[in-house]
């Protein structure tokens, strides 16, 4: 061969006997096969693809009945869990069968309030570290438990200490501490299911309203199950009071049935995503150092003690070791979570901006509360005690079902109107810092007009101080037919309230740890009502007074009736510049220095 033909490369070079050539004139080797890999491998690279993309399509869509089914479970174990506000049904009941005072009703009725407020942030942080399945069965156990002792005690007559030979008072008493710490336990479940599931999308204001208004309903609709299906049949056949020992039978089994319900339908969706991209945004926004969980971890939970040297090589011994790693990152997730959270509670209780949102919220619901639990006194005050009830244009019960209606309405519209027009928030925005490079950059088109939660929450704070302001001036005194205007305009403002308060936690403190920042705000209206109840009661029996006629001080009946301004003007008047308090508390908290505007939260 000659030099210059080094480079080519011949036809009798190639080794034929092992790859024969396609242009050679032997036809033994078919070139049919070389043509059918190709698309052999693209069919099947396609067919991968196009599974994969089934798969993916069947996780999103499993995930988004689980996310939906989880609402409908929260919001018709909300539409049950009310039935403690429908007490005033058979209070007078207890006064009648059980021979109970009017001070022992009382003492139930503020067990069973105190019972559901106070316990709510231990529920709420259960519902946080554990998920909201196992609240929800344990609410079961104490609506099923309470509702089925009180239902024995109620069969059983009245108690030694009242004249008879059934149950003692104090079963009363905890039963209905029981049924109060079902009500919160199972209203926490449902409201952190629905602020989890939804609190990172653009509807989580009507995911969050209309658990809570079907909880405002709750009360209507048990009583009228409990007034129109289980009553007492009178003599000549027409209907009478509910069925007390019924009644109770029927809520303990349906409210434990539906705990159990909560406890398989309860589902938080994409938790440990929710987690991470926590985690990650603190670690970029630097709140944190990088390493500062695993410090942490290896303190607490001994992480790092495992050296990888020291597998073993035997087949069982290294089936043991996958199970040993599994289960520590099983456990390393789990920390993880709760280091994540309890570091969200230290700064939800550290910024200030909180104190004054739960000050506002106090000053405001209180009030609220106050004027709801009192309406019947209210309205006895506005004519003559020697007025027969007949002669009243207005009653007591169709104010509660007008603030029910009212509130429930501005909760659904609140939440529903706020989704469309308050500003898009970016998730985990609560976890970057004033200086982090994500708020600079939002992927979230920015609404042409947007409306603040900020200026709903007040416009109906000022509705609710309107219609206090209005009783207060006496426009209403002796004109019953016009206090619908008041119980409408206090209902709808403490509806919307407790619409929007935990829809701005949600949005300021993100939904991490919601249920924990709301459980610790929501205790407050206890106090608020004891408050305003104490002051409301102290007017009205310094109201009640009679007249001096000799220059004698008075002295006061204990049954005597209040009536006319003097019993309830300075209370309202005191309430509506409460809720005015409230307003500049918000405000402060909203655009005041190191405030929510100046950190870039959208509300």
């Amino acid at each position: 061969m000659a030099p210059d033909d080094v480079s080519r490369i011949d036809k009798r070079d190639f080794d034929q006997s092992r790859r024969p050539l396609l242009g050679n004139g032997d036809h033994r080797a078919d070139p049919s096969p070389d043509h059918s890999v190709a698309p052999s491998i693209a069919g099947s690279f396609f067919e991968q693809v196009a599974e994969g993309i089934q798969e993916r399509d069947r996780e999103k869509m499993q995930t988004e009945v689980t996310r939906y089914v989880s609402f409908a479970v929260a919001v018709l174990c909300c539409l049950c869990c009310g039935s403690i506000t429908a007490y005033s049904l058979y209070g007078h009941l207890f006064m009648s069968h059980l021979k109970y005072s009017q001070g022992a009703v009382n003492i139930i009725s503020i067990a069973a309030e105190l019972a559901l407020y106070l316990p709510v942030t231990a529920f709420g942080y259960l519902c946080d570290r554990s998920g909201p399945r196992m609240p929800s069965i344990l609410a079961g156990l104490f609506f099923g438990g309470g509702y089925f002792t009180a239902a024995m005690v109620y069969h059983a007559g009245p108690p030694p200490q009242f004249g008879g030979s059934g149950w003692p008072f104090w079963m009363m008493v905890v039963a209905f501490v029981a049924i109060g710490m079902g009500t919160s336990c199972m209203y926490m479940a449902a409201v952190s299911t629905c602020a989890k599931n939804f609190g990172r999308g653009k509807n989580k204001g009507i995911a969050l309203a209309c658990p809570i208004a079907a909880f405002g309903l709750s009360g209507m609709l048990v009583s009228q199950i409990g007034s129109r299906i289980l009553y007492v049949t009178k003599p000549n056949g027409g209907r009478g009071d509910v069925d007390v020992f019924k009644f109770f039978m029927f809520l303990a089994v349906t409210l434990f049935i539906m705990g159990v319900v909560g406890g398989f339908g309860f589902r938080i969706v994409d938790e440990s995503e929710m987690i991470e991209e926590a985690i990650g945004d603190l670690e970029q926004s630097g709140l944190l150092r990088g390493d500062e969980f695993f410090e942490e971890a290896a303190h607490h939970h001994g992480y790092g003690t495992m050296a990888r040297q020291d597998l073993s090589r035997s087949t069982v011994d290294f089936l043991l070791t996958e199970a040993e790693e599994l289960k520590k990152a099983e456990t390393e997730r789990k920390a993880r979570k709760d280091w994540l959270l309890n570091g969200e509670t230290r700064r939800f209780l550290s910024d200030h901006t909180m104190w004054w949102l739960a000050a506002g919220f106090f000053l405001i619901t209180g009030p609220g509360e106050a004027f709801i639990n009192n309406v019947g006194t209210i309205i006895g005050t506005l004519y003559p005690p020697s007025m027969s009830a007949e002669d009243i244009p207005t009653t007591a019960a169709t104010h509660v079902s007008i603030i029910a209606i009212t509130s429930t309405i501005s909760r659904l519209f609140t939440g529903t109107l706020s989704d469309f027009l308050a500003p898009l928030s970016e998730p985990h925005q609560h976890n970057r810092g004033p200086a982090s490079l994500a708020n600079s950059f939002s992927s979230l088109p920015p609404r042409k007009r947007s409306i603040s939660r900020m200026w709903f929450l007040l416009t109906f704070a000022i509705l609710l101080s309107i219609g206090q302001a209005l009783l207060a001036s006496g426009l209403i005194q002796n004109h019953g037919s016009r206090f619908w205007l008041v119980s409408a305009l206090i209902g709808g403002g403490y509806g919307a309230v407790f619409s929007l308060t935990p829809i701005i936690i949600s949005v300021v403190w993100g939904v991490e740890n919601f249920a924990t920042n709301w459980g610790i705000v929501a205790t407050v209206p206890a106090g608020g009502a004891a408050v305003w109840s104490i002051v409301y009661s102290a007017v009205y029996e310094y109201g009640a007074r009679p007249t001096p006629v000799d220059g004698s001080p008075p002295e006061f009946e204990r049954d005597r009736l209040c009536y006319g301004t003097k019993c309830y003007a300075s209370t309202f008047w005191a309430m509506s510049v409460s809720v005015w308090i409230a307003c500049g508390l918000w405000i402060f908290a909203w655009r005041g220095p190191s405030g929510w505007k100046s950190r870039g939260v959208a509300l």
